[in-house]
């Protein structure tokens, strides 16, 4: 199709295919030990630790795990923010030969509980400040051991639960042996939103992952030197974008991984200043909270050379203002969880096309298909629903075949979001999945907001919106009809809905109407409201 344009154009430095060797995606971490054992893996706040460290710990780990009985197949929930224990523990979990279930710290219990039960976790490993969350469902799931991680070592005891660091010691380092199919085998349940309402547990394999690791490298070569670059990872790493953007690829190009827990605007410039980061991956709020700090260019942002931007739209002159003040590329991409995720990408050698979102990555195929049938590919700059066929692509969804089977069909990931591509090949998403909102980087489904509001008292009918927010990308509308009789404030409905969900699905605009527009059968027009939104 059009991406013979850019091939044609770019021999040298794109690959239309990749190798990816036939190991499991822990053998990486293994591999850049033997090569680079003395460079620094991690940095937290100023504390380094070495790749021999860093491995050595990973089997500690994993051996303590095999010794309370984890095997093959087992999933192990990670409920943690960006710190050492979360790459020690996934990298441990994957050599123990389970399945690693990342969970956002976000989650408030009835989430956990859901997430937890589909999974059949019995093994979860928590921050300290969310324990008591995980207790409170620990009776309504099969979790039998949690094991406590701390930022800070306080030397706390979580009688009769495990600190991370009691459990680490009782680790030999001595793995029992597992064999890996790593075509099939699933390294990761990347849990994320579903048409259904409920959240779905992608199946990555170690194949899945490590294919979008390698092509990532492929695609960024000509940018890295490996062994040498320093990555700041403030993205979330239970997040697909961060594990593989801001772990994985670390891991494989041997960079030193600098991490923080969450996106604090002083914290993030002063660390720059520090470790001068030479590569930022990141979504559009941080860099647009970067770009307005009134003395940025007084921290050193020069370091960066490279930000691939993903989870939300860029902003084209946030882009141009960002890079002025940088010296950085800033090149935004696509993907999602089914795929590993990223399929797309601005190239760092040929045109970035503002708007679009790149062209595929090596060993990615896409094309643009009708939306009646799915089965015809629509002329170049004609709307249809984008598919992709490459090796990222997920096995499935997590006991869900009906759901896999809409998904997946005859090899191609249908992805939902409406696009087109030019006659270069490069894509533009024209709509995001149909409902879906974007805030601040974070995926939020209208419906899973929509079912804790229905739980109201109060409440008849709601529907939730996304309405254009120039800082986080979209704002969550909440538009309430309320019942006969009944009354709420804005303030009210905001504070149940704190109780009840995720910080970042509560929505910020709640308004009250006395009724919906529906269509003729009764059907809530959600696109109608959007577009009242955008006309105000």
């Amino acid at each position: 199709m059009t991406e013979k344009a850019w091939l044609a154009k770019y021999p040298e430095r794109i690959k239309k295919e990749v190798d990816i060797p036939n190991i499991p995606l822990q053998q990486i971490l293994r591999e850049t030990t033997e090569k680079f054992p003395d460079n620094n893996a991690l940095s937290f706040y100023g504390r380094k630790m070495s790749y021999q460290e860093l491995y050595k710990l990973s089997l500690a780990f994993s051996s303590a795990l095999q010794q309370i009985g984890v095997q093959k197949g087992d999933r192990v929930a990670m409920m943690l923010p960006n710190c050492p224990q979360y790459v020690i523990a996934y990298y441990g979990i994957l050599q123990a030969g389970a399945i690693v279930t990342q969970l956002s710290p976000m989650l408030v219990e009835r989430e956990l509980e859901y997430i937890l039960k589909d999974s059949g976790a019995e093994t979860i490993v928590v921050f300290d400040a969310l324990y008591p969350r995980a207790k409170a469902v620990q009776a309504l799931t099969n979790v039998k051991n949690v094991i406590v991680a701390s930022l800070q070592p306080s030397g706390q005891e979580f009688t009769p639960d495990r600190s991370f660091e009691a459990f680490l010691s009782e680790g030999n380092g001595n793995v029992v042996p597992v064999e890996f199919e790593p075509e099939h085998d699933v390294a990761v349940l990347q849990y994320t939103g579903g048409t259904t309402g409920r959240s779905k547990g992608a199946m990555l394999t170690h194949r899945n992952i490590l294919a979008n690791v390698i092509q990532s490298y492929e695609f960024f070569s000509g940018e890295f030197e490996i062994g040498k670059e320093r990555a700041l990872t403030v993205i979330p790493l239970f997040h697909v974008f961060g594990m593989t953007s801001g772990m994985n690829l670390s891991i494989y190009t041997a960079a030193e991984n600098i991490l923080l827990p969450r996106f604090d605007l002083e914290e993030v410039l002063n660390t720059i200043k520090q470790e001068q980061p030479t590569t930022f991956p990141g979504v559009p709020t941080m860099y647009v909270a970067l770009t307005n700090h009134p003395r940025a260019e007084e921290y050193g942002l020069n370091s960066i050379r490279i930000c691939n931007s993903g989870s939300a739209p860029m902003p084209v002159e946030l882009m141009r203002e960002f890079e002025g003040k940088t010296g950085a590329k800033i090149l935004e991409g696509y993907g999602l969880s089914e795929a590993s995720p990223t399929t797309h990408c601005n190239p760092p050698f040929a045109d970035r096309k503002p708007g679009s979102v790149g062209i595929g990555m090596p060993s990615t195929e896409y094309k643009i298909v009708d939306l009646a049938t799915g089965t015809e590919e629509v002329r170049v700059g004609e709307l249809g629903e984008v598919i992709i066929k490459g090796p990222q692509i997920m096995k499935g969804y997590w006991n869900m075949p009906e759901e896999t089977a809409n998904t997946l069909r005859d090899g191609w990931l249908y992805t939902g979001d409406i696009a087109k591509v030019d006659e270069d090949g490069y894509l533009y998403i024209v709509d995001r999945k149909k409902d879906m909102i974007i805030a601040s980087g974070f995926n939020v489904y209208p419906r899973d907001v929509e079912e804790v509001l229905y739980e109201h008292p109060s409440v008849q009918e709601a529907v939730v919106i996304g309405v254009p927010d120039p800082y986080r990308g979209e704002d969550i509308k909440a538009v309430i009809v309320l019942k006969a009789g009944k009354t709420a404030t804005a303030e009210e409905m905001i504070k149940y809905c704190r109780e009840n969900m995720s910080a970042y699905k509560v929505p910020r605009i709640i308004e009250f109407r006395s009724e919906l527009p529906k269509t003729g059968v009764g059907k809530i027009l959600r696109r109608a409201l959007r577009e009242e939104s955008v006309k105000k």
